[in-house]
């Protein structure tokens, strides 16, 4: 199998939206742990994705704006709202790199009970608040329904200097162009595309978070590898195909 490269813009464009949206106010905070530490928790017929021997765990805070369907101009109120997810990086058999959520924490039901419905992604309904005060932003959220509970986040970043060429960490865990799922017994994956991230270096201000072990992960041992922020990026997500 060949695995696609790492590129800071999609190597596959999405030529018929079935998704849009807008992510703001990103920060990214990423510990490496073994493969094999993440394996059971990937969808059937993907392994985990690595560098140099490693993978990650992703810590991911930010504003979704204007959710909408196909080529819409996306929701101002149901579509926009604050989201946590915990997520890690997987290869599917074709080579394709991609993301796999093990928990989405979002600020709106409504979204929750599609997500579920629709795709069996695991969002759960959270009080959730994004705070900036000059170059640093905070996040928090204390998760509704459904469990495991408890489940809270509380982080703040403070914001440095653009990133004019990234390290290969940080293409790693930022150029994904696709997500993976298990949903209605198959594995899907599904592509997206947006413009390539503007990337800022960020310090770790604070971090209250039993996220990660809520899904099932150990405890993230010392600080992160990796600290970013990005200002945000449109999306557009393509139709969902099967693994074969």
């Amino acid at each position: 199998m060949r695995v696609e490269d790492v590129t800071p813009e999609s190597p596959r464009p999405v030529r018929r939206s079935v998704l849009v949206q807008r992510w703001h106010d990103l920060a990214f905070l990423h510990w490496a742990v073994p493969p094999q530490a993440v394996a059971p928790f990937l969808p059937a017929g993907t392994v985990p994705d690595t560098l140099d021997g490693v993978t990650y765990v992703g810590l991911i805070g930010f504003r979704m704006v204007r959710l909408g369907l196909f080529n819409g101009p996306g929701l101002p109120y149901l579509g926009t709202f604050c989201e946590t997810n915990v997520r890690l990086y997987s290869v599917d058999p074709a080579g394709r790199r991609a993301v796999v959520f093990l928990s989405l924490e979002a600020e709106r039901l409504v979204p929750v009970l599609t997500a579920h419905a629709s795709l069996r992604l695991p969002y759960k309904w959270a009080r959730m608040r994004l705070e900036k005060d000059g170059d640093v932003v905070r996040y928090t959220s204390r998760r509704r329904w459904p469990g495991p509970r408890p489940a809270v986040n509380a982080m703040a970043v403070r914001v440095g200097p653009p990133i004019a060429e990234p390290t290969p960490i940080e293409h790693f865990v930022t150029a994904r162009w696709g997500l993976h799922t298990r949903a209605w017994g198959r594995t899907l994956h599904l592509p997206n595309e947006h413009p390539r991230w503007p990337l800022h270096r960020a310090e770790l201000l604070d971090l209250d978070d039993t996220l990660v072990t809520a899904a099932g992960l150990p405890a993230p041992a010392g600080p992160p590898a990796s600290v970013l922020f990005s200002p945000g990026v449109p999306v557009r997500f393509g139709p969902p195909s099967t693994l074969r």
